[in-house]
């Protein structure tokens, strides 16, 4: 029996421990699980006591609901709060509005009262209400002549519903009480002005109109208050703001005179005696055009842009940039080493590479491709120039061929064939120099531009370019380019993946006899 009795209160224990683990997890609750009386036969006459209910504990899922309706409680009371403190400003701005009102204090102007009671009520519910001067008011606004102008009797009621912006109508009422609308704006910002100006315009009150124009003529915007401007005024469509306006808005004009702006442009870069000067107009411009390339491919479509600068003027520029180039390198090799002149070189070949640049970014660089590629006399002269002058002029191959690898200019296969053959060796040369005031990552794109345009070409056009590189980069190393990836593509073209031509269908005629 004592056996038993000691087997029960274990089990008893083990239950009542996995059960309390359950009531710390939340899974259920202890309402009915309390133990039981002992009834051990040493105490038989002991009295059994009733079992004391306590509060049931809450499980996960209550614990789970409740702090989401707390949750909810918080973000309501918080939502609630700012309304409140959004309608405690605008509570206080009118009333400062209100305190200098002509209309709120009409003895100090030498007004009676007023006899029209306006009131204006925002979209939220929001409204003020105010004793203003029939006179006044007609004699200002077609909007308000039209609405009183025709009613008889001593007082009237108007109300305004539905506002944006209830402080904005107020200051426009204030503005009908002055002789010059325009001086009391001074010190507003510019997105005040356009606010009284819509309700100006929705009042049909013209001396406001004209004063918000005047005002917007006269003070600078910044180039997100431009924008402002600029949505504002094609929303009202008014007659009179083309004042305004003139500050961002061109008049018509023609091609010939945006070619000739930016014929001066590049000129004045061109032959700019102050180098910082010159390097700090070249990246402006430069950053421009690519800021209306890159506009034009997002918003107009491929291929337009809204700076349509001629295709006659660039290579009017370039041709004039080549010409300089040749004449330097001719002098600087028909005399002994001449600094002054070498400098010369370094400098139009920087020219040169910059005009090269905005043709391929407004993608007419096709020709220029073709006239390089035909500059054989000017690639013999660039062999006799001291490497650390020439170099930029490598530099333009290279630029050439990282367009031509991405895709970015398209020129034909023999196009690309005389490029190689004209350049190419002088990039090898010049590469070991070019490298060193350059990032790793430029390396990687002459490199890889170098690459692609080779595997463009016929296979046996590709083996006779990488087995000229193979000697060359056994001979300088680190100071030729790294094209290996295109010798091993080559490579497995050649001996690895030979296509497999199919036999083509053949198909018989055949006469049956009738």
């Amino acid at each position: 029996m004592a056996s038993s009795d000691l087997n029960t209160t274990q089990s008893y224990t083990k239950s009542k421990q996995q059960v309390s683990t359950m009531l710390k997890q939340g899974f259920i609750s202890d309402f009915f699980l309390s133990p039981p009386p002992s009834s051990s036969p040493s105490d038989p006459i002991r009295p059994v006591q009733s079992p004391i209910r306590s509060t049931p504990s809450p499980t996960l899922f209550e614990m789970m609901t409740d702090e989401q309706t707390r949750d909810n409680s918080r973000h309501s009371s918080t939502q609630l709060q700012s309304v409140e403190t959004s309608r405690m400003r605008i509570e206080g701005r009118v009333a400062r509005v209100l305190s200098g009102a002509p209309f709120r204090n009409p003895a100090d102007w030498g007004l009676g009262i007023g006899d029209v009671k306006l009131t204006i009520t925002a979209r939220d519910g929001f409204s003020v209400s105010m004793d203003v001067h029939r006179e006044v008011l007609a004699g200002r606004s077609q909007f308000f002549k039209e609405k009183l102008g025709r009613r008889s009797g001593s007082h009237h009621s108007v109300e305004i519903c539905e506002c944006d912006d209830v402080e904005v109508y107020l200051e426009t009422l204030v503005l009908m009480y002055c002789d010059d609308p325009k001086k009391k704006m001074i010190g507003e910002g510019v997105s005040k002005i356009l606010g009284l100006l819509k309700v100006c315009d929705a009042l049909k009150f013209d001396d406001g109109i004209s004063s918000c124009l005047e005002y917007l003529e006269a003070v600078p915007w910044s180039e997100e208050e431009e924008e402002r401007v600029i949505s504002h005024l094609s929303e009202l469509h008014l007659v009179n703001d083309h004042d305004v306006l003139q500050r961002v808005a061109l008049e018509p004009s023609t091609s010939s005179r945006i070619d000739d702006i930016f014929l001066r442009l590049l000129t004045g870069v061109l032959q700019a005696k102050d180098e910082k000067a010159r390097r700090e107009m070249k990246t402006l411009i430069s950053r421009l055009l690519k800021e209306d390339a890159s506009e034009s491919d997002h918003g107009y479509g491929y291929g337009y842009h809204k700076l349509e600068i001629s295709k006659e003027t660039l290579y009017t520029v370039s041709h004039k940039c080549l010409t300089s180039l040749v004449l330097c390198l001719s002098e600087a090799t028909s005399t002994d080493e001449n600094r002054g002149m070498m400098t010369e070189i370094a400098r139009e070949a920087d020219n040169l590479e910059w005009v090269v640049d905005i043709l391929i970014e407004k993608r007419i660089c096709e020709e220029f491709v073709k006239l390089w590629s035909d500059q054989k006399d000017l690639a013999m002269l660039h062999s006799k120039v001291p490497i650390m002058f020439r170099h930029k002029i490598s530099r333009i191959t290279a630029q050439l061929c990282i367009a031509i690898g991405r895709g970015n200019v398209l020129v034909p296969k023999e196009t690309r064939v005389s490029l190689l053959s004209t350049w190419l060796e002088a990039l090898y040369d010049d590469f070991g120099w070019m490298k060193r005031g350059s990032r790793n990552g430029d390396r990687r794109l002459i490199e890889d531009g170098v690459s692609q345009i080779i595997l463009t070409l016929p296979l046996s056009q590709q083996q006779a370019f990488l087995m000229s590189w193979f000697d060359r980069f056994l001979e300088k190393g680190d100071d030729c380019p790294n094209i290996q990836r295109a010798f091993e593509i080559w490579w497995r073209r050649a001996f690895v993946r030979q296509p497999v031509v199919e036999p083509q269908l053949q198909i018989t005629v055949c006469d049956y006899p009738s």
